[in-house]
Order: C-alpha cells, then structure tokens, then sequence
C-alpha cells in the first residue's frame, strides 16, 4: 500500500495540487489558474474543485491510501485555525477565507494550512536542501520575495502567521517607497518585478544622460523594458548593462542576508524561486557578497545553497505537513 498525502499550492497566479508520497514523490498533479481578482470566494471554489480533481483521481490508483491534505497559500495564515489572516492586493478578498476549515468540511480528511514560503521551507527540512539544518533561513525569489524561519527544527510563526514577510526588510533607508509602507525592501530590489524596475530605472538614466554609449545601454526589451529573464540572461553573458543591475540586486541580498544572519545566526540559508533558479552563479555572487558584510563567527560556517526540491516545492511542502504535523 502506498501512502499518499495532497498538497495544494495557491498562488497570486496559479494553483497547483497533487499527490505526493513520502519520499516527495509527484504521483499526479493538476494545475489551473487562480484567476485572483475574481475574488476570494471564486478563488476558495475553484481550490475546492482543483483539490476534489486530484483526490478522486488519486483514490482510483492502486494500493493508495489517503493521509490527509496539505495547503501553501499566499498570504498570511492562522496555522491555528487555517483561516487568512491577511493577504495584500495580489489577492483580493482572500483575506478572512476560513481555508482550512472549508477544505477540511469538503472532504473529511485532516488539513494542515500554512503560508506558502513556510510550507516551502517545511518541504525543504523534510525532504530537501535543509535535511541537516535545525536552525536555517529560507527565501523565495519570485515575482516578490517571500520568507520563511525555522528555529530549532520549528517555525517561527509570530502572533498569527505573520512572521517571515522577510521581502520587506529594509536593505536601503533611502530607497523607494514599498507599498507595505516601507522603504527600500529588498522585495524592491532582488524579485522578478524589482529587477525589471531596476532595468527600466536604468535605461531611463542612460537615455537622458548625455554622452551615453547606446552600445553598452539597457536594451529596450519592448515596451516595458527587458524583464527579469533578460536581465539574468544578460548578466550570465557578461553583458555591461545587466552587469550594472545585477551588481544593485546582490548588493541588496548581500545586506539583507547579513541582517538575518546577525538576528537569527542560522546554519544555513536555503534560496528557491524563479530568480533563485539562475544557479551556482547567482549562489557564488551573494556567499561573497554576504561574506563581506557579516561577522566571521556568524558567516563562517554559513551555508547559502539553493532549494532542493526544484518546480514542484510548494506542493511538495504543502503535502510534507501531511507527515510533519500528523
């Protein structure tokens, strides 16, 4: 018999849920839009029925047993009763959903539901590039940056799940205003949208400096600019421009990285997402750059490896809990 658990990973973007097994394993999987500005109640549905598909499916395969349901959301989340405690703009009416409960009434099997990056994080201890950590520090480099802190093998959850919103530490007192109120958060400067902001800063410099060498400047990339993607890809090929950018993103890593190292002194930092997938390069630049700027008898045993579980790791976390908590 095969022990299965469901895990399901909501984000601003797309939902994805599957069956995984103990060794982190996908069995099946099924992805959809979340289509989040319908609103919070549309959004709860379509979880529902995207979580009823892979279940029905998954108690079809042989020798299966189901164990129970794990969730990631975005947002922040009550681990208590499974409810949204908070979600921003990219999720809006999410706050207050009772998500926990709602799934747990549809389906009649035990729910564990956390934030998105701590489920990543629990994925990562269980099953990934954490497994000898007890005491580490995990960051999502995504469209946004989010955050998750495990202290002697355990969550650091804070009051209501509000814990870990790690994007929005201020690397730069000086910098842009964020829209949670802050200035200069390393979100601003080291996820996907901040390093396309960072280009489009950029070029607008060089295009009213005067005297620029176009043959060394940004790109247009379009009508926004280059992206990211363009960015990176740029940067790995020695291009001047992104060099320029991607020096102004490590920095901000760099000085974010190093005031958690002084605040939490972890054994490792363990680094997922889009962003994070560029690899050993980006990995080589911010252990550097993080060297510099930390105490010798904090970083010297430090680790910063990247993620472990690769595309599937938010619904590989969210179905660790499964096992973890039950």
């Amino acid at each position: 018999m095969t022990e299965l658990a469901i895990g399901v990973d909501i984000g601003g973007t797309k939902m994805h849920a599957a069956a995984v097994d103990r060794t982190g394993r996908i069995v099946l999987e099924r992805i959809a839009p979340t289509l989040a500005q319908e609103g919070g109640e549309a959004v709860l549905l379509r979880a529902l029925e995207l979580t009823g598909a892979v279940l029905a499916e998954a108690e079809r395969l042989p020798g299966a047993r189901l164990a129970g349901i794990g969730i990631g959301s975005a947002g922040q989340i009550d681990f208590a009763t499974g409810k949204v405690a908070y979600a921003g703009g990219t999720m809006p009416g999410w706050t207050g959903i009772p998500l926990g409960a709602a799934v747990k009434e549809r389906f009649g099997l035990p729910v564990w539901t956390d934030n998105d990056v701590n489920v990543f994080a629990v994925g990562e201890k269980a099953l990934g590039a954490a497994r000898e950590f007890d005491h580490f520090v995990c960051l999502m480099l995504g469209t946004g940056v989010g955050g998750a802190i495990m202290e002697g093998g355990r969550l650091v959850r804070g009051a209501f799940g509000g814990a870990g919103e790690l994007g929005h530490l201020s690397v730069n007192f000086d910098g842009p205003r964020c829209y949670c109120g802050n200035y200069g958060c390393l979100e601003l400067y080291a996820s996907g949208t901040g390093i396309a902001r960072l280009a489009r800063e950029q070029a607008a410099a060089e295009t009213a400096a005067a005297g620029t060498d176009k043959a060394d400047g940004v790109p247009e990339g379009g009508s926004e600019g280059p992206d990211s993607h363009a960015v990176i890809r740029g940067w790995l090929a020695g291009e001047p421009w992104a060099v320029r950018i991607m020096d102004k993103v490590v920095l901000a890593l760099g000085t974010g990285i190093s005031s958690l190292v002084h605040t939490f002194n972890p054994q490792a930092v363990i680094i997922g997402g889009g962003v994070a997938a560029t690899g050993e390069p980006l990995m080589a630049a911010i252990r550097e750059r993080v060297k510099a700027q930390t105490y010798p008898s904090m970083g010297g045993h430090l680790r910063i490896l990247p993620a472990g579980l690769g595309a599937g790791a938010g619904v590989i976390g969210a179905a660790a809990q499964v096992w973890v908590y039950g």
